[in-house]
């Protein structure tokens, strides 16, 4: 567990295969990270798990010469396979491991563990649970989860008082939105769509980090 390195990251970024397309994810690795992302995120929801691996393996080729955290979504396997530095499981993912101790017996030696959130509840717990950061949203509409009721800037504001581990509000947070939250108390941002379907992904990654630095 490594709760004090996600500390550091304030823009989470993705290589997400819905949105990157044929282009080569270590390139668009490198843009994330010439942008100022501090931490990726490889989303490969659709792909295979040797699909995944491989996606994985020129992401983290591309990131640890600049020693970015590299998150594997959901494939706990695709994460110690490839050596990644963790791994981000959602809600489901994580009910799947069981009871704390088959949690910490299937997730020993992983570094970073995320856990996407969609509730204080759910936020509360996983802290309880030792999960190292967490998601928090959808905070707006978004694509990317399409069909889920967003939670709104409200459980951003509750997160910031009540949560104590890292977290990040995600879900259609845009240039044009950040600042409601950041004014619910959010100090990272994870973002997937708006800098992946842009046409320069590193311009667009730079311009939210510097919103995130002023």
């Amino acid at each position: 567990m490594s709760e004090a390195r996600i500390a550091r990251c304030r823009l989470y970024g993705f290589i997400d295969t819905a949105y990157v397309g044929g282009s080569d994810p270590g390139e668009v690795t490198r843009q994330l990270i010439a942008g100022g992302a501090d931490i990726i995120q490889v989303r490969a929801k659709k792909n295979s798990h040797a699909e995944c691996v491989e996606i994985a393996l020129k992401v983290l080729s591309a990131a640890s010469q600049h020693s970015v955290p590299v998150i594997i979504n959901d494939d706990i396997d695709a994460a110690f396979e490839t050596g990644a530095d963790g791994v981000h499981l959602g809600q489901e993912d994580w009910s799947r491991l069981g009871g704390r101790a088959e949690r910490v017996d299937r997730l020993a030696n992983m570094r970073i563990v995320g856990l996407s959130t969609h509730s204080l509840e759910q936020a509360l717990a996983a802290e309880r649970d030792g999960a190292d950061y967490i998601g928090v949203g959808p905070v707006f509409a978004t694509d990317t989860k399409p069909g889920m009721k967003p939670v709104g800037v409200a459980l951003v504001r509750e997160v910031a008082v009540r949560v104590r581990i890292p977290f990040f509000a995600i879900g259609g947070i845009t240039l044009d939105n950040i600042h409601q939250v950041f004014g619910a108390g959010a100090t990272r941002v994870a973002v997937v769509s708006a800098i992946l379907k842009a046409p320069d992904v590193a311009n667009a990654t730079t311009a939210f980090k510097k919103r995130l630095e002023d």
